[in-house]
C-alpha cells in the first residue's frame, strides 16, 4: 500500500501524474539481438564495450516495472549467451561480458524465473562445475559470472541420476586420486557461503537445491548442518567478514528449512532452533541478519508442524473464478465456515512451537520494517497450520501490540500480521468486534516526538488490513462494522497528513467499494477523491473534504476528527488547513458546529497545550466567520446564531491570554498571529456589543506586535506582521466607522511616528499599517502619510540596508492611492491629485534605482519589484479615472527604467520588468505619452 512518500503539489500546485506500466511488448528485441551479437566484436575495445553494455542497461531496465514482457525473449537471449560461454575459444573477457549480460538479465526478471531455462543435462554438469572451480572468488570485477555460474549449477546438479555415476573410476592415472562430484559440488557451495559478494546469494540456492537430492541429504546433509551450525556458533555479529558469514549460514539454512522435504528435515529442526536462540540475533543491529533469523525461525516452525490446510479457517468464495461465476446469488452472500469432513487429526503441538511463536511475536516490534513484515508472514502461516484454539491464542497475542504503551513499531507489525492472517482466512469474523476498532485507531496513530511525529507506517499498514478485509470477508460478515470503517477511511484519505497514507486510503475505500458494496455512496466519492486528487494536501482539505461532508453518513465524522484530532496536530501547517476546513463545513453542518463544536473549542482555545490553544483560536476565528456568512444569506445578525455565551467566551480569549502573559517568548510567537487572526474574523463577523474594552485591547495586541517584530524569529517575522496588519484593516473597517478626529490623529500621528523607529521590521510593519487603513482615517491626512512614506524610501548612511523597510513603504504607497482613489482638482490631503502625483511617482521611479547589496546579496532587488508593481497599480488607477493627471516626463522615465530592468541579471525580475513593460503597452484605455507605441507593439506584439 505504500507509495510515493514525496508531497508534490502541497502548495497548491498541480500533481505531476507518473507515467508507468504503459508498455506493451519488448520492443527492442531486434537491437537487443544485435548488441548480443556485436560482443565478439567490441569486447577487445573498452569504449565499444562500455557504450554496448551501457545501452542494453537501459534497454532492459526500461522493464523492471514489467519484466513478463521478456519471458518470449529469454530462452533467445540466453541461448545466444551461452553460445559465447561455451565457446572454448572466447577469451577471458568476453567470457565475463557474457555472463554480465545474463546477470543484467537475472535483475529484471528475477532469478527464480530466469533460473528454469539454464540447460540442465547430465553433460551440462561437469563444464559448469570446471567453470566456477576456475575463478577467483576475490575477483571484484567478475562477480557476475561466480553468481550466475551458482545458479546454473543449481540447476544443473538436480538431474534424476545418482552423482556417483559421473564420477566412473575416481583413481587418476597419476595414482591420485580425484574429489567426488558430490563432494565438488558442496566444497564450492561451502566456499561461496563466506564470499562478500552476491555470489553468496546464489549459493545458498545452489545448497537448497543441492543437499536435498536424495542421495546427498543421505550422505552429506547431516554434515553439513554440523558444519554451518558450528560456524554460526563461531562467528559474530560484531566483524563484518564473520557478520557475513553469519549471513552466508542463516540464508543457506533457511532456504534448506523451504525447500527440503519435511520428513528430512524434521530431526535437525530442534537442534537447529537451539544453536539459533544461542545466537541471540535480535540483538544485533545489522537489519539482513534479523530478518534472515526471522526467517529461519519461521520455516523452523513449519517444520515442527505437518503440512496441512486448517479446516477451521474462513473462506469466502474459491480460487476458481469460473466457480465463483457458477455460484447462484443466494450462495454468494453466505459466508461460511468451511467445516471439516472428518474430525480434525488429533496430534500433539512440539512445545518448541511456543519458542517460535514467541521470537516472531518479538519479531512484530522489530525497529526494522523488513523483520516486522517477515515476522507477519510467518504469523500467518505458522497459524495456519495450527488448531483452532491455539490459532485463536496467537491472534489474541498479535491483538496485544495495539497497546498505546507500545511503540510505533509495534502497532505497524500488529496490522501486518492482522492483514495477513485476514488473508489467509485466519482471522475469523467472531474476531472482528475486537479487531476492528483497534485499526480505526490505527487508522489516525499519530506519535510525538520530539519535532515531529511518529505513526505514517502504522496509518499506511492500517490501510492496508482494510484493503485485505475488503478481500477476506462476505459484506454481511462487514455489514456491523461499514459506516465506522468508511468514514475512517474517508477521513484518512481527505484528512492524513503522508499522501502516501492518503493514497493508501483512497485505494482501500476502492477496493471495499468493489468488493463489499456497502459502502454509502462510495462510488460518487471515488471519482472525485481518487488516486491524483488526493495528491495535493490542499485540495483535500479545502474542496474535496467538502463535497464528501455532503453527504450525511459522514460529515459529523469529518468534523470531529478535525476537532479532536487535526487542531491538536504539531505541524502548524496542519492546523491551519484544518480551521480552514471546519470553515468550509459549517454550511453542512451549522447547528451542529453552533451547539456541540463551538461550546468545545472556546475551553481549549484558553487551554495549557500550546498547538491545541492555536488550534482552538483559528477554528473559533473561521467558524465564526462561516457562521456570520450564513446569517448574512438570510439577513439576521450573527447574535441570532451564537448564544451569549458563546460571544462573551469569545470576547474573553484575548484578556485570559494576556493575562497569563501568553504573547511572551516562542509561544507567543503562535498565539500572536492566532489571536489577531480571530480579531481579524471577529470584526469581519460584525459581532454586536463586543465593549470598549475588548476593541481596545484588539488594538494593543495590532501595535504590541507590530512595536516587536524585531524582537521574534525570523520565520515569525513575516506571519505576525500580515496577520497585524490584516486585523488592524478589519478592526478599523468595523468598529471605526465614523472616528473622532482625535482618534484619527492618535492611530495616523502614532504610526507615522513609528516609521522612523531605529528598527527596520518596526519600519515594515507600520508602513503595511498605513497602507491598510481605511479610507476615513486617511482623509485629511493623506499628505502627512505619502511624505513620511517616502522618507522610509530614502537612502541615508544608518539605514541603507533596510531594504525590507522600503520594499513595504513602497507596497503601502501603492495601497494607500487605491484606497484614496484619484480627483484631480480635489485637495491633496484626501485625493491623489495634481499637487501630489509628482510625489508619488518621484517616489516610485527613485526605487527604481535600489542597487543596494549586503551579506544577502542585492537586497535592492526586492525594492525594485515592489516598486515595478506599485508604479503599473498607481499607473493604471490614474489612467482610468484622471489619464490627464499623467506627465510625459514621468511616462517616459517609467518605460526607460523597466526596460532597464528587463535587462537584469535576475531572471525572476527580468520577468517581472517584461511583464510590466507589456501591460502598460497594451492596457485599455490606453497610457499617454508612452514613447514610440505603434514600434513598440510591433516589437512586442501581444
Amino acid at each position: 500500500m505504500a507509495a510515493d512518500s514525496s508531497e508534490p503539489g502541497e502548495d497548491g500546485s498541480p500533481d505531476v501524474i507518473a507515467s508507468g506500466n504503459i508498455l506493451e511488448s519488448f520492443t527492442e528485441s531486434q537491437e537487443t539481438r544485435d548488441l548480443i551479437g556485436s560482443l565478439r566484436e567490441v569486447w577487445e575495445e573498452m569504449v565499444s564495450m562500455e557504450m554496448c553494455t551501457q545501452r542494453f542497461v537501459v534497454i532492459i531496465n526500461k522493464y523492471q516495472e514489467q519484466p513478463h514482457l521478456l519471458d518470449p525473449h529469454l530462452e533467445w537471449m540466453l541461448d545466444s549467451l551461452l553460445e559465447i560461454i561455451r565457446d572454448k575459444s572466447s577469451p577471458p573477457t568476453l567470457f565475463h561480458l557474457a555472463f554480465r549480460f545474463l546477470y543484467l538479465i537475472t535483475k529484471v526478471r528475477g532469478y527464480k524465473t530466469f533460473l528454469r531455462l539454464f540447460p540442465h543435462e547430465v553433460s551440462d554438469v561437469q563444464p559448469a562445475l570446471e567453470m566456477i572451480s576456475a575463478q577467483n572468488p576475490k575477483d571484484h570485477e567478475t562477480w557476475e559470472t561466480r553468481y550466475m555460474l551458482l545458479l546454473w549449477l543449481s540447476m544443473a546438479c538436480l538431474i534424476p541420476f545418482d552423482l556417483s555415476r559421473l564420477d566412473g573410476h575416481l583413481s587418476a592415472e597419476s595414482g591420485h586420486k580425484r574429489r567426488a562430484t558430490m563432494d565438488a559440488i558442496l566444497d564450492i557451495a561451502k566456499s561461496y557461503l563466506t564470499v562478500s559478494d552476491k555470489a553468496r546469494d546464489a549459493a545458498s540456492v545452489l545448497v537448497s537445491k543441492f543437499i536435498t537430492r536424495p542421495d546427498v541429504k543421505q550422505k552429506r546433509m547431516a554434515d553439513f548442518l554440523d558444519w554451518s551450525l558450528f560456524t554460526l556458533s563461531k562467528a559474530s555479529y560484531l566483524t563484518i567478514e564473520e557478520a557475513i558469514a553469519m549471513d552466508g549460514m542463516l540464508q543457506a539454512l533457511a532456504q534448506l528449512f523451504k525447500h527440503g522435504k519435511r520428513e528430512d528435515c524434521l530431526p535437525y529442526a530442534s537442534v537447529v532452533l537451539t544453536n539459533l536462540d544461542n545466537c541471540r540475533l535480535s540483538e544485533c543491529d545489522q537489519i539482513v541478519l534479523r530478518k534472515l533469523g526471522i526467517k529461519l525461525v519461521q520455516r523452523l516452525g513449519l517444520t515442527f508442524l505437518k503440512a496441512k490446510v486448517a479446516h477451521w479457517r474462513y473462506q469466502r468464495g474459491s480460487r476458481s473464478l469460473a466457480a465463483n461465476l457458477q455460484q447462484s446469488f443466494a450462495d454468494a452472500q453466505k459466508s461460511k465456515l468451511v467445516p471439516s469432513i472428518e474430525e480434525e487429526e488429533a496430534y500433539d503441538i512440539p512445545e518448541e512451537i511456543e519458542n517460535v511463536i514467541e521470537q516472531l511475536l518479538v519479531g512484530l516490534k522489530d525497529k526494522d520494517t523488513i523483520v516486522r513484515w517477515s515476522a507477519a508472514k510467518g504469523i500467518g502461516r505458522i497459524t495456519g497450520r495450527l488448531p483452532k484454539e491455539l490459532a485463536d491464542d496467537v491472534v489474541g497475542s498479535v491483538l496485544d501490540c495495539f497497546s498505546f504503551q507500545e511503540t510505533s513499531n509495534a502497532w505497524h507489525g500488529g496490522c501486518l500480521a492482522l492483514a495477513e492472517l485476514g488473508r489467509r482466512g485466519l482471522l475469523l469474523p467472531s474476531r472482528l468486534p475486537d479487531v476492528v476498532p483497534l485499526i480505526l485507531k490505527a487508522l489516525v496513530f499519530d506519535q510525538k516526538r520530539g519535532a515531529c511525529s511518529v505513526g505514517s507506517n502504522v496509518r499506511d499498514a492500517a490501510c492496508y488490513v482494510c484493503w485485505a478485509f475488503a478481500r477476506a470477508y462476505e459484506p454481511i460478515d462487514m455489514t456491523p462494522f461499514v459506516n465506522e470503517i468508511a468514514s475512517a477511511l474517508v477521513i484518512a484519505t481527505v484528512f492524513d497528513r503522508d499522501v502516501n497514507c492518503r493514497r493508501a486510503a483512497s485505494a482501500a475505500f476502492q477496493e471495499n467499494v468493489g468488493r463489499q458494496g456497502t459502502f454509502p455512496h462510495g462510488i460518487d466519492i471515488l471519482t472525485t477523491a481518487d488516486y491524483f486528487a488526493v495528491g495535493n494536501r490542499v485540495n483535500c482539505y479545502l474542496n474535496i473534504s467538502v463535497f464528501v461532508a455532503g453527504f450525511p453518513e459522514y460529515t459529523q465524522a469529518m468534523i470531529d476528527h478535525l476537532v479532536e484530532v487535526k487542531i491538536k496536530h504539531w505541524d502548524s501547517a496542519i492546523r491551519e488547513l484544518s480551521t480552514k476546513a471546519l470553515h468550509n463545513l459549517t454550511t453542512a453542518a451549522p447547528e451542529y458546529m453552533m451547539n456541540s463544536v463551538m461550546p468545545l473549542l472556546i475551553p481549549l482555545a484558553v487551554g495549557t497545550d500550546l498547538h491545541t490553544r492555536h488550534g482552538a483560536i483559528l477554528a473559533c476565528a473561521e467558524i465564526t466567520h462561516a457562521i456570520h456568512k450564513l446569517s448574512a444569506k438570510s439577513n439576521r445578525p450573527v447574535s441570532d446564531y451564537l448564544n451569549n455565551e458563546t460571544l462573551a467566551g469569545l470576547a474573553a480569549i484575548h484578556p485570559k491570554l494576556q493575562e497569563r502573559q501568553l504573547y511572551r517568548g516562542l509561544g507567543g510567537e503562535l498565539m500572536r498571529p492566532a489571536v489577531c487572526h480571530l480579531v481579524e474574523k471577529l470584526s469581519l463577523s460584525k459581532l454586536p456589543h463586543l465593549g470598549e474594552d475588548v476593541i481596545g485591547a484588539g488594538k494593543w495586541l495590532i501595535n504590541d506586535s507590530l512595536k516587536n517584530l524585531h524582537l521574534f524569529s525570523s520565520s515569525a517575522k513575516q506571519r505576525i506582521k500580515e496577520a497585524a496588519v490584516s486585523a488592524l484593516s478589519a478592526l478599523c473597517n468595523e468598529y471605526y466607522p465614523e472616528p473622532s478626529t482625535e482618534t484619527q490623529e492618535n492611530i495616523v500621528n502614532q504610526f507615522l511616528k513609528d516609521l522612523q523607529n531605529p528598527e527596520e521590521m518596526v519600519r515594515c510593519g507600520f508602513s503595511l499599517a498605513l497602507g491598510a487603513l481605511p479610507l476615513f482615517l486617511l482623509k485629511g491626512k493623506l499628505q502627512q502619510v505619502l511624505e513620511g512614506l517616502r522618507q522610509v524610501t530614502c537612502i541615508s548612511g544608518k539605514d541603507t540596508s533596510f531594504a525590507e523597510a522600503r520594499r513595504d513603504a513602497i507596497k503601502a504607497v501603492s495601497q494607500v492611492c487605491r484606497t484614496v482613489g484619484v480627483k484631480s482638482s480635489g485637495s491633496s490631503d484626501k485625493f491623489v491629485c495634481r499637487q501630489n502625483v509628482p510625489l508619488i511617482f518621484n517616489t516610485l521611479l527613485s526605487c527604481m534605482n535600489d542597487y543596494t547589496t549586503d551579506s544577502r546579496g542585492d537586497v535592492g532587488a526586492w525594492v525594485r519589484e515592489a516598486a515595478m508593481s506599485s508604479l503599473m497599480d498607481v499607473t493604471f488607477l490614474i489612467v482610468q479615472n484622471e489619464p490627464d493627471l499623467l506627465d510625459v516626463d514621468f511616462v517616459q522615465r517609467m518605460m526607460c527604467s523597466l526596460s532597464q530592468q528587463s535587462a537584469e541579471k535576475i531572471d525572476r525580475y527580468r520577468a517581472q520588468a517584461g511583464s510590466v513593460f507589456l501591460n502598460l503597452l497594451y492596457f485599455n484605455p490606453p497610457v499617454p505619452h508612452i514613447p514610440h507605441r505603434d514600434e513598440l507593439q510591433r516589437i512586442f506584439p501581444r
